[in-house]
């Protein structure tokens, strides 16, 4: 026992632990401590839904954390707190905010405690839209906060992230999603901010600015990290992961811009991406990760591979002849973190080989240790368990039906039938009108009965209960089980119709996951997914039966309002034509269904605008509004317009433009001003 209070006591005085001494000096000193395993630990990150247990009220480090510490001496844990169907982690067997919290405080204290030098773990968390944990407040996805052009809605947004990821123990939020979306048929557009670099950047700053700023010494300040480097939303054929065609031009007007403003506002973390551009998988880039994000931007956080995609440069690309080379690739590229762990695990062996020296993995590493130390893990590596509660409190659902409110946007009114009066009957209709998971989109966790805010419950808070009347008719893609007569026969006794049609991005335990965590759409499934992380559409239409359903129920000859929630801009041509009024609220989160009520009641002024445009017809594709000239010509069976252009939205109010004058202000200075 002496001898063991002797050995803590030395420890305490080793420099690395003293935190007077400046995080340089604390770095260079633990480095020089380390073995060549140890420093090659801190930048694997491996998948740990499953390194804890829960025994009553209390968690423990499960067995195999212990054996992945002592082999592989992990320094970076991913979606410890993640439950969804491809973890199998539910509500009944995952955590939830107290026992997150107890999780992150047990895992750590094995780690300070029980390994050699007891450099504490980074924990990093999805966090698009929320914490992709249980009991977080989930909001819109990116595209639609981007509906709502509000930097003040996104910086609110992300205070609450940053606050539910740190009071449950975590560190690393992965999100905001910078990639611009030029093909909707691409499975991920939900997760972007649409098509425009500005809108893009302003919102991704603003979420940042809300995520701490990148001051890494206050207390809810996240390390987020910037998805996905770079120009992935533009891939062939709208194929997750595939290359990507983009000149240097482009990249230097549109895709790096976003990126840099955010980096500027404080982000100290870039994710790399699975596609390759002119035949270079991003992971393997130097051009990427050393000579633009370090040299010419002066960036200094880490870099983080996307799962596997170090793996991905021998396996998918083929421009490796081995994992170990894939690796050597990637480090000397720039990546610092291998999100995954099996490609960084095989460096030691290169190192021994000569094929890399220890210096490039010291320079790497130390990126790792010294966020660690900003951030003062090494001081206080664990939370107050009771802090926990205020996940997904009151306050945060207000900000979240903020939100909600704001991306709802209206694309067509025809006579004024919106807003409805409060005194009329009507029949709700269609597979996204109570469907809980359509509302959320994909990483997102197991919800509780009656978090999440359906159209339906949002419209009976505002009718009296015999006013409403619901009928699914059918479902997003399945067809077998649909009853449209029903759904006739309700809105033949109903004033209104208002139809909920569109996507799904809701994974269910039927869905079939890749090693990535992405979906794969194929023929056994049953899942109603046609958007979310792996599915890529050829086709914009409805799916399943719901464009019968449509037209069906406007033979019935009642007023008809048709509402999309949608992962991705669906064609909407139809509609446009025949509805009475066409709305799209995207995924709007957990107040969705109430906002989208008081928008259709009148109680909210709808103020969404497109953040990207809306095709007319699946060969126009892409129809994003910034083209370089020459602009685009009409084809010979249509125009080369979309439906709905990048910004358009209607409201309530009527307003006419008048007197616009522009007047050189100075060099590249314009003032403009007009009458409203």
């Amino acid at each position: 026992m002496a001898m063991m209070a002797l050995a803590v006591v030395g420890q305490k005085k080793l420099p690395y632990k003293d935190p007077s001494l400046s995080v340089e000096e604390r770095v260079n000193d633990l480095l020089s401590r380390m073995t060549l395993e140890e420093k090659i630990g801190q930048m694997r990150c491996t998948l740990a839904w499953n390194y804890y247990e829960i025994d009553g009220n209390k968690v423990v480090p499960a067995e195999s954390f212990k054996k992945d510490i002592a082999e592989g001496n992990i320094g970076m844990l991913w979606a410890t707190y993640r439950a969804d169907p491809w973890t199998q982690k539910s509500l009944s067997n995952g955590l939830n905010p107290e026992l997150a919290a107890k999780a992150g405080n047990a895992l750590q204290r094995y780690v300070m405690e029980q390994t050699r030098l007891g450099i504490p773990l980074f924990l990093a968390e999805e966090a698009p839209h929320g914490h992709m944990a249980i009991g977080t407040t989930v909001f819109p996805t990116g595209l639609g906060l981007a509906a709502t052009w509000s930097t003040e809605a996104a910086e609110a947004m992300g205070r609450v992230v940053g606050k539910e990821v740190r009071l449950q123990g975590g560190h690393i939020s992965y999100g905001p999603v910078l990639d611009l979306s030029r093909d909707p048929r691409w499975s991920r557009v939900e997760e972007s901010m649409g098509e425009d670099p500005v809108l893009t950047g302003e919102m991704g700053a603003a979420l940042m600015r809300g995520l701490g700023g990148g001051d890494l010494s206050k207390p809810y300040s996240t390390l987020a990290t910037l998805k996905h480097f770079i120009a992935y939303g533009t891939t062939e054929g709208g194929q997750n992961g595939n290359q990507s065609i983009a000149g240097q031009r482009d990249l230097l007007q549109n895709f790096f811009p976003p990126f840099k403003k955010v980096i500027d506002a404080g982000a100290l973390s870039i994710m790399t991406s699975y596609n390759s551009l002119d035949g270079i998988p991003s992971s393997a880039s130097r051009d990427l990760y050393t000579d633009l994000l370090r040299r010419q931007w002066g960036f200094k956080g880490f870099v983080v591979s996307d799962l596997y995609s170090i793996d991905g440069i021998w396996e998918t690309h083929h421009v490796a002849k081995s994992r170990q080379e894939a690796g050597i690739m990637a480090l000397q590229a720039g990546v610092d973190e291998d999100l995954g762990g099996k490609a960084f695990g095989e460096l030691a062996d290169a190192v021994r080989k000569g094929l890399v020296s220890e210096s490039e993995i010291d320079v790497a590493c130390g990126r790792i240790l010294t966020k660690k130390f900003e951030m003062g893990l090494f001081d206080h590596p664990y939370v107050d368990v009771k802090a926990a509660k205020e996940v997904g409190s009151k306050a945060h659902e207000a900000i979240a039906l903020d939100a909600a409110r704001k991306l709802v946007t209206l694309l067509k009114n025809q006579n004024h039938i919106l807003p409805l009066r409060k005194d009329i009957r009507v029949a709700v209709i269609g597979p996204n009108a109570d469907n809980v998971y359509n509302m959320l989109g994909d990483y997102t966790s197991p919800q509780p009965d009656g978090k999440v805010k359906t159209i339906l419950t949002g419209i009976r808070s505002k009718l009296p209960e015999a006013n409403v009347t619901y009928v699914k008719g059918c479902a997003v893609r399945d067809t077998a089980h649909c009853d449209i007569a029903a759904a006739v026969e309700a809105a033949r006794q109903a004033d209104v119709v208002i139809v909920a049609v569109g996507g799904s991005s809701a994974r269910d335990f039927k869905t079939s996951y890749k090693a990535t965590g992405a979906a794969e759409a194929d023929i056994r499934s049953v899942s109603d997914m046609d958007c979310g992380e792996g599915y890529d559409r050829a086709t914009l239409s409805l799916l399943g039966r719901q464009q019968e359903l449509l037209e069906t129920l406007h033979r019935t000859g009642k007023p008809m309002v048709v509402v999309y929630i949608e992962g991705r801009p669906m064609d909407k041509s139809w509609a446009a034509g025949h509805a009475d009024a066409l709305l799209t609220a995207y995924y709007p989160g957990q107040e969705g269904g109430q906002a989208i009520a008081d928008v259709l009641f009148g109680d909210v002024n709808p103020a969404g605008r497109l953040p990207i445009s809306v095709p007319a017809h699946i060969g126009q594709l892409p129809v994003y509004y910034n083209k370089r000239a020459p602009l685009p010509h009409n084809y010979v069976e249509m125009t080369a317009k979309p439906l709905y252009a990048f910004g358009y939205g209607l409201s309530y109010t009527t307003f006419g433009y008048a007197n616009l004058q522009i007047k050189k202000a100075g060099k590249n200075l314009f003032k403009v001003s007009l009458d409203v």
